[in-house]
């Protein structure tokens, strides 16, 4: 668990020092962006590579390598003196995380062999998941409120200590017996398809360089295309393709990408409405998204009961329609939400997203040979690592879209002072901090109008969303048995 929470922590947290760590390091354009990118780009891309490692070398030894790895190299980008080093860092703090997160689901198909007792493990590990990457956010809020930037990377330290010295002690290790050859080429192929395909839709949302992004797509569908070739042909593959065909493991990865795309896009544009919109401070923004953060772990265990009773597929699309419902309480508030508006939004997101990604976990464990449980795992978590991206990218990049539309600035701005404005909403309420009363709360007022108006508009995009992966859990998992 405490790698698990960590690792979706660090999704998140680096957002609220951002800010600082321009100041300090004075990155370039492009360098701030790596700083950002990094991290999950080499996450993503070398996921399901690493969960193969750990089905061959012990998947133990890959989350203490792993998490050793990360809590060094965390303390060494703490204390980055430059921005060059601080990019060094993300990329292999994305190196040794992608050891972690395969092992951590894959040891409890070793360590929980009753269907019943596993599935009430991975809701456990489900809410570690959901929950760092909804206290991310916070925690940076709050340490950035008493502490220099580095000590959002610090964290790593306290929390993977304890896991170093008991891991040994209580986590008993397992390997696949037969793992074959290691097949260099086919995990080169994985890298390549996964992260240029996290990097296109980084590309396209902060630069807009559609060139750019077409080649990235290019070179990922291709290398995705001759993956499979590779994989399909091979009498010992790392990761069996074929189970794509079964509608309960594909249904679930599409339904795990999904709901993290919802839970981090809201999270995106609601953060920034109750610290910018309304004007709280991060504990208090933490306050209010508290009683969402809790559905969301207490419906993680409702679900494991409920598929008791019910068949998976239809408590999963039950779920996800909760979240959309969540998500059309923000769009019928207007642009003027409330307080109270936002937090019942995000207990019906968090209690839904918790259901949707316990059971849709399971799933994708269940049906995996347990031999291939690290790589299968490694599958699942790409979803994640994917939908992460998605959710900012897409639902943070349409808020910020209709941000930019809607927004009518007075009079009165240099165009350095209108370009900053226009960029979002945190360098509108920056502009409007150096300018004089008057025109200061005008500008102020016309940014919050424009990002509300944004947040309506995508409100009603993610409860869409959501009613589309309902119905992909009614159609792929109508068949599935807990």
């Amino acid at each position: 668990m405490l790698p698990t929470l960590l690792i979706s922590i660090d999704n998140t947290v680096l957002s609220f020092a951002l800010p600082t760590i321009a100041r300090d390091l004075e990155p370039s354009a492009q360098a701030q962006l790596w700083i950002v990118d990094a991290y999950p780009l080499v996450l993503a891309g070398l996921l399901v590579a690493m969960g193969n490692f750990g089905d061959r070398v012990g998947r133990r030894r890959m989350l203490l390598i792993g998490s050793s790895g990360f809590a060094v190299i965390s303390v060494l980008a703490a204390f980055a003196p430059n921005a060059e080093l601080l990019i060094a860092g993300r990329v292999l703090m994305g190196f040794f995380g992608a050891m972690i997160m395969p092992s951590t689901l894959s040891l409890l198909r070793s360590i929980f062999l009753h269907r019943a007792q596993r599935r009430l493990a991975i809701a456990i590990w489900a809410t570690g998941f959901s929950l760092g990457s909804a206290i991310g956010p916070m925690v940076g809020g709050l340490l950035l409120q008493h502490f220099f930037w580095g000590s959002v990377f610090l964290i790593a330290v306290p929390v993977l200590l304890p896991l170093l010295v008991l891991a040994p002690i209580l986590v008993p290790e397992s390997r696949d017996p037969k793992p074959g050859p290691v097949d260099v080429i086919a995990i080169v192929l994985s890298v390549l398809t996964v992260a240029p395909i996290v990097g296109a839709v980084k590309t396209l949302a902060t630069q807009g360089a559609l060139w750019l992004v077409a080649v990235l797509v290019l070179v990922g569908v291709v290398s995705g295309v001759l993956l499979v070739r590779r994989l399909l042909g091979s009498p010992t593959p790392m990761l069996d393709v074929r189970l794509f065909r079964r509608g309960a493991f594909s249904g679930a990865i599409l339904i795990n990408l999904a709901s993290v795309i919802a839970l981090v896009g809201l999270i995106f544009f609601v953060t920034q409405h109750l610290q910018l919109v309304v004007g709280l401070d991060a504990f208090t923004s933490a306050l209010v998204l508290g009683p969402g953060v809790l559905a969301l772990i207490v419906f993680s265990f409702v679900a494991v009961r409920l598929v008791k009773r019910v068949r998976p597929g239809y408590v999963i699309a039950g779920s996800v329609l909760a979240a959309g419902l969540g998500y059309l309480t923000l769009g019928l508030g207007g642009s003027g939400v409330s307080v109270t508006q936002i937090l019942i939004a995000f207990v019906l997101v968090g209690a839904g997203i918790g259901a949707a990604e316990t059971l849709s976990n399971d799933l994708v464990i269940a049906n995996a040979p347990a031999d291939k449980a690290g790589a299968a795992a490694g599958v699942s978590e790409t979803a994640y690592e994917l939908g992460a991206v998605l959710g900012t990218t897409i639902l943070g990049g349409l808020v910020t879209a209709l941000y930019r539309a809607e927004l009518h600035l007075p009079d009165g701005l240099s165009a350095a002072q209108a370009g900053s404005a226009r960029e979002t909403l945190g360098g509108a309420i920056h502009v409007a901090e150096g300018l004089p009363a008057e025109l200061g709360d005008a500008v102020r007022e016309a940014a919050r109008s424009a990002f509300d108006l944004g947040v309506v508009s995508t409100a009603y995009a993610g409860a869409a969303l959501m009613v589309v992966a309902a119905t992909l859990a009614l159609v792929t998992l109508r068949r599935a048995r807990a």
